[in-house]
């Protein structure tokens, strides 16, 4: 049987699509999917893509929000 190490040698030889789902099925090993909790997430990622879309809600810039979090947290 192979070492970690010659198997981690291997997985990175790999091409980029090919290393993704090894990296998936591992992660997957680790965390058994939830099909309902899938659901349920898909379902608000739809929800708040629509509120987007139809002009209910603003985007903010991911720095933006990093630099609203870093000024909270320099307070406590």
């Amino acid at each position: 049987m192979q070492g970690t190490r010659e198997i981690i040698q291997e997985a990175t030889a790999l091409p980029v699509e090919e290393r993704v789902i090894v990296i998936d099925s591992l992660l997957r090993s680790l965390n058994v999917p939830d099909t309902d909790t899938d659901r349920q997430w898909s379902a608000v990622a739809q929800r708040r893509l629509a509120e987007l879309r139809g002009g209910r809600v603003r985007s903010v810039l991911g720095d933006q929000v990093f630099l609203r979090i870093k000024e909270r947290f320099a307070r406590c």
